[in-house]
């Protein structure tokens, strides 16, 4: 693995585990060459996902982006990291048990969807605001009232 700080290619693992949510191992790394010491976390991936967007783009899924926009909805509530970890960890394995290797950005988002609502109504309302494109407070209104 290579150092994410002077680009060493020849770094040690110090330590393995498994991680919180049970579902990779996160391994503590010392770079020799600078000193440096970081984390670096392995999982099983099934196969490779294209996400379609919107504009007709294919990229290829980004469990990190998930996890950014979920961390982003979630901020300054009462909901943990792990409780983070889990949710990208199940949507992303529900992600690779579909049949199809190509997927449109809004089935991922209505997954994300179904997934906040269970966790933390206001995250659930905060990810729906940016997905659903909210441009005005009616728009908010007429969200929660359909929730409600």
């Amino acid at each position: 693995m290579r150092c994410p700080f002077c680009g060493n290619i020849e770094t040690q693992v110090k330590d393995s585990r498994i991680s919180d949510d049970g579902e990779s191992i996160k391994r503590r790394r010392y770079c020799s060459a600078c000193d440096s010491r970081f984390t670096t976390y392995e999982r099983v991936q099934l196969k490779e996902i294209l996400v379609i967007k919107k504009n007709g783009e294919k990229r290829i899924f980004d469990p990190e982006k998930l996890k950014k926009s979920i961390e982003m909805a979630v901020r300054k509530r009462p909901v943990s990291d792990l409780q983070v970890e889990k949710l990208v960890s199940q949507i992303v394995r529900q992600l690779e048990m579909e049949n199809e290797t190509e997927l449109a950005s809004s089935k991922i988002g209505e997954m994300v969807m179904l997934a906040l609502e269970k966790l933390d109504k206001v995250a659930f309302v905060r990810f729906a605001s940016v997905y659903k494109n909210f441009e005005k407070p009616d728009d908010f209104q007429k969200f929660i009232k359909q929730i409600a």
